[in-house]
């Protein structure tokens, strides 16, 4: 059940990312101090819920950047240009790969997100 859950969280919060910079160039999106404070936000909130998630089903979904979201996770707490660099690579390559290997899991292992039946 916490797989499940965590990656529901995962997913809604990575399709925001999508959603809150759709059509963002670099600059305007760095630039854009709302937009970036939320999309910061919606990164953590995917770091954590992959942070959580047991060596069974990380092993059960071995494409995810599991490394990159580590790595995320530490230089989203950290300002600077590193941080940007962070947020922009996410946005443009973490996040929809992610969400593409999603896809594919839930299709090809339905068990991953579904939640057990009492």
């Amino acid at each position: 059940m916490f797989n499940a859950a965590s990656l529901l969280i995962v997913e809604e919060a990575g399709s925001s990312v999508l959603i809150l910079t759709e059509g963002l160039e670099k600059e305007e999106f760095l630039r854009s101090r709302l937009t970036r404070r939320e999309v910061c936000r919606q990164l953590s909130i995917v770091a954590k819920g992959f942070d959580g998630m047991p060596a069974q089903a990380q092993a059960a979904m071995p494409e995810i950047g599991w490394d990159g979201w580590r790595a995320a996770a530490r230089l989203l707490a950290t300002p600077g240009p590193e941080l940007d660099e962070t947020l922009w690579f996410a946005v443009q390559s973490l996040v929809p790969a992610t969400l593409m290997w999603l896809r594919v899991y839930r299709e090809n292992q339905p068990q991953l997100f579904s939640f057990p039946v009492p």
